[in-house]
């Protein structure tokens, strides 16, 4: 199961890394004085061939909101925006942006950025059920985080990587703040992984009697849906502080 995790990632790395052949530029008629530049592709718009044979799909194709909404609403907040290729929340307030569909189980792939003494995070397995105020109440969390300027970052179990205050993530695998971290969420049904940076950050059964004494150990045990579901929306969370996440997509595991 391990392996299979770390050849996504690796699989991710090289999709956006492979060399392009070189092009010429001898036959081309140059633009017009003062025209713009031709745009190019997105980041994270498209898959490769490889992607799409392993059953890869965007969940953002970096020009807009399509495919998300808000927790019990039709339509994202207004803080959450689209700027240069990459999913944004520029303003706190507009509460969590949710995918318009349900997965699972599934390999959740992308990459977040985090603004000094920021907090996010990646919530997964949501139901919205009337009893529920907030996708977390529901669905685990992947931690976002500023470790050295966050106030969580005190708190082993609410770093970066952690299934949020119910596994302790290892040190060193998040890069420091305004750099670029490749996650991957893998969810098998029984066991759910998270990987920072290539690296294996929380791993935990899921739905067995020791899932079930994890919750009940954690802030969650006040919330008897936390957990229980085998399928539910994705999440990326207004935590009131600015957050950049590209190249997001999935693909569904059996």
């Amino acid at each position: 199961m391990r392996l299979a995790a770390g050849l996504v990632v690796m699989a991710m790395v090289g999709a956006c890394g492979e060399p392009q052949p070189a092009v010429t530029t001898d036959h081309m008629i140059p633009p017009p004085p003062g025209a713009a530049a031709p745009a190019g592709p997105i980041m994270g718009a498209t898959l490769s061939a490889e992607e799409t044979a392993a059953g890869w799909k965007l969940l953002f194709n970096g020009t807009d909101l399509t495919g998300w909404k808000g927790y019990k609403k039709d339509a994202p907040g207004a803080g959450w925006v689209v700027e240069n290729g990459e999913l944004a929340l520029t303003a706190g307030g507009a509460g969590d942006i949710m995918t318009a569909e349900e997965f699972g189980p599934f390999e959740l792939a992308l990459e977040w950025k985090i603004s000094p003494n920021g907090n996010s995070g990646i919530i997964y397995l949501i139901k919205e059920d009337p009893s529920a105020e907030n996708t977390y109440n529901t669905g685990p969390e992947m931690q976002v985080l500023d470790n050295d300027g966050h106030a969580d970052g005190k708190f082993p179990s609410h770093r970066a990587g952690a299934l949020y205050d119910i596994e302790v993530p290892p040190d060193g695998a998040v890069k420091p703040v305004g750099e670029w971290n490749t996650a991957v969420v893998r969810f098998t049904g029984s066991e759910i992984e998270h990987w920072l940076n290539d690296k294996l950050v929380s791993e935990s059964s899921y739905g067995d009697d020791a899932w079930k004494a994890k919750v009940a150990a954690s802030k969650f045990k006040q919330w008897p849906l936390f957990g229980t579901f085998a399928s539910g929306h994705i999440a990326l969370q207004d935590h009131g502080d600015k957050v950049w996440y590209r190249n997001i997509k999935i693909r569904p595991i059996q």
